[in-house]
């Protein structure tokens, strides 16, 4: 993760690499920060870029989105599950006419984010189904919305494994302490 304020932090960070072609992910706050130019930077370094903004609106406007998102050569974008599938259909839509080669970039869809749990589902969401099942079924949805994985607390990754098969890639967030204080539903690898 690209965790910086601003482009020339990032560079400085990616010039220790130059031998190296890097995965990277630019976040919201770096792309909100400083633009299409970050990404053009990054992509002219030779890196490739996962860029997680987790798009969640009417499927029109996220068709749109990602035709334009598509255009900036990103290799992996995302979307929240809780969406729907004609969002998603729709984001792979706008992928599909946005890219710039032969492949579009891949798109997974965030199933529940992390800083949630049974309670805020419950009280703040409406939403009455065990926490497990929520995760689930957005992940199934998201497979049948033609996505190309999920991702999911490493607590829910071995029930969409068992449910949906190995062919839906799964990424399942760990953290250090510091993501404690907003992220509830994480396993710590020590």
């Amino acid at each position: 993760a690209l965790d910086f304020q601003n482009k020339a932090e990032v560079k400085e960070f990616l010039e220790k690499f130059n031998d190296e072609k890097l995965y990277v992910k630019v976040g919201m706050e770096l792309f909100y920060g400083e633009g299409i130019e970050i990404i053009k930077m990054i992509k002219e370094m030779g890196h490739n870029i996962f860029l997680d903004l987790k798009l969640h609106d009417i499927p029109n406007t996220v068709k749109s989105a990602m035709k334009q998102l598509a255009k900036l050569d990103v290799d992996m974008i995302n979307v929240h599950a809780s969406g729907s599938v004609a969002m998603m259909k729709a984001a792979i839509e706008g992928l599909e006419a946005g890219k710039t080669g032969e492949k579009r970039p891949l798109c997974i869809a965030v199933t529940c984010l992390t800083s949630l749990d049974q309670e805020v589902l419950d009280n703040e969401l409406l939403i009455h189904e065990p926490l497990e099942d929520v995760v689930l079924k957005w992940a199934q949805n998201a497979k049948a919305a033609g996505l190309d994985g999920v991702v999911c607390s490493p607590l829910e990754s071995r029930v969409i494994h068992d449910n949906l098969g190995l062919d839906c890639w799964i990424s399942s967030q760990t953290g250090n302490k510091g993501w404690y204080l907003y992220k509830r539903r994480i396993i710590y690898y020590i």
